[in-house]
């Protein structure tokens, strides 16, 4: 059926392929789950008014779902085996399930306990079923689209630039709609989502048609075939205790989940604290009143934007040139440094803007070849066991990113309930609308925690030294292959 085959025909990635199956697709993909790490959270604390200790149960209940989630969709398409391939087939199923569950959270038929009961349901679908179907499936395409190392970063850089579009799109253009537009009107919040559903729709599926896996079609060469030309399996997918134990005995493996760890949890809890740090700490004098937090919060996202967007034309370059691990580590000492500056500014929104783009300038290797990184340790892997652990791998990946969110909003909830935090405050008060150890709580969350942790993975990815030997390990996986072929 035409309406459902690849369009990519070329044994080489190619521009189309990484713009439309690695950019558009994953941009709209992940639009709603850009909107909901910017202002989710103030949603549901100023809009639907929830209690503050049911969002933090909810969020840390739910970690669990996500986490089970993420390893079940991991072990789905670790076994999924048709002519589309093993991840591609799960890309077209969330073409549903991520425009269904992007909307579900805004219409709240209920009060009271049933409203609690519906925002729990539906918070649940989309983190726990709809969103580890994509991420999985999309982090899993980068791997398996293949194995040329430099094809592949590419790929990982138009990924993570949509990821990061899609976060500029949700920290800059939609907190100006909401202070402006939507407001606390749920009916305006249901509409916008719903477009933003359909855009999603539309977009995943041109991803799926957009994209070809060539090393699962490699796999499925060598795996089949028999010596009478009859099609069949001569070796069983590695059971899931395999495949741990292959991940798990690699310390560069653990070396990249923990860097990632630290690097998306740490920038997750400035992301959810950003929109209360423009209402309560920044001063908003800049533009002429203190409730215009909403352009504050564009601002900030602006300087963090521009320098990452520019950054895509060099990192590349520069991790070709000096390898993904020195490229890393110094961009997050350089995100370290804007950090620091940034504390100094001390709510000041100049010096804090320029904090806040330095640190994302340094930022900008990370968020660009991390597929990379874990693709590398996935070849690696492959060489020194001959199992291919990508489900496995992505899973995981996939269960730190979106688990990201719940846990550090609601240790952020948890901190703003302890603190004091007073919902039905007067945001034209500005700073003095919250209590000081309010606001201290919030200037830890959005500036300090995420200045530890790139120190912290600056020294991890330090030790991250497979680059060098691993064009020689490819070359020898690729000869293994051959002469099973041959046998």
């Amino acid at each position: 059926m035409d309406l459902l085959n690849s369009k990519i025909k070329s044994t080489d990635v190619k521009m189309p392929e990484m713009l439309i199956g690695y950019f558009i697709g994953p941009f709209g993909a992940l639009l709603a789950s850009g909107i909901f790490t910017s202002i989710l959270q103030n949603y549901f604390t100023d809009v639907l008014k929830l209690d503050l200790t049911f969002l933090t149960t909810l969020q840390l209940v739910s970690t669990i779902l996500i986490v089970g989630a993420n390893l079940i969709v991991g072990q789905l398409i670790e076994r999924t085996h048709c002519l589309a391939g093993k991840a591609r087939p799960w890309i077209l199923l969330s073409a549903l399930t991520m425009s269904i569950g992007s909307v579900l959270m805004f219409i709240v038929p209920f009060e009271g306990l049933m409203k609690m009961i519906w925002v729990a349901i539906a918070y649940n679908l989309f983190y726990a079923v709809a969103y580890p179907i994509y991420n999985t499936a999309n982090s899993t395409l980068i791997p398996l689209s293949t194995r040329n190392s430099k094809q592949r970063g590419a790929l990982a850089s138009f990924t993570n630039v949509a990821g990061l579009g899609v976060m500029g799109a949700g920290s800059m253009v939609f907190p100006i709609l909401v202070s402006f537009a939507l407001k606390e009107n749920q009916h305006l919040w249901f509409l916008t989502m719903l477009a933003v559903a359909i855009f999603s729709a539309l977009t995943i599926y041109l991803q799926f048609l957009f994209t070809r896996e060539r090393v699962t079609e490699e796999s499925m060469q060598t795996q089949k075939a028999d010596s009478d030309g009859t099609k069949e399996r001569i070796a069983a997918d590695p059971s899931l205790s395999k495949q741990l134990k292959a991940v798990a005995g690699e310390k560069t493996w653990w070396i990249v989940m923990l860097f990632y760890l630290g690097f998306q949890w740490s920038g997750a809890m400035k992301n959810g604290s950003m929109s209360y740090f423009c209402k309560w700490v920044l001063d908003n004098s800049f533009f002429g009143t203190a409730d215009a937090w909403g352009a504050s919060q564009s601002l900030l996202s602006i300087c963090g934007a521009v320098p990452m967007a520019l950054a895509a034309i060099v990192v590349l370059p520069l991790c070709n040139r000096y390898g993904k691990r020195i490229v890393c580590m110094i961009g997050m000492l350089f995100g370290a440094l804007g950090g620091i500056i940034a504390i100094l500014g001390n709510g000041q929104i100049i010096p804090v803007a320029i904090g806040v783009a330095l640190k994302c300038l340094g930022s900008a290797p990370a968020c660009y070849v991390i597929l990379a990184l874990l693709a590398d340790v996935i070849d690696h892997i492959e060489y020194k066991t001959g199992l291919r652990t990508d489900g496995l791998t992505m899973s995981i990946y996939s269960s730190v990113m979106v688990a990201a969110t719940p846990i550090c909003n609601s240790i952020f909830s948890a901190l703003l309930n302890v603190t004091g935090y007073d919902q039905s405050a007067d945001v034209a008060m500005g700073a003095v609308g919250q209590t000081a150890l309010v606001n201290g709580a919030i200037s830890a969350s959005y500036i300090w925690v995420e200045t530890i942790a790139y120190v912290i993975c600056a020294v991890l990815i330090f030790f991250f030294t497979i680059e060098k030997n691993l064009p020689e390990e490819q070359v020898q996986i690729a000869a293994r292959k051959q002469q099973n072929e041959v046998s």
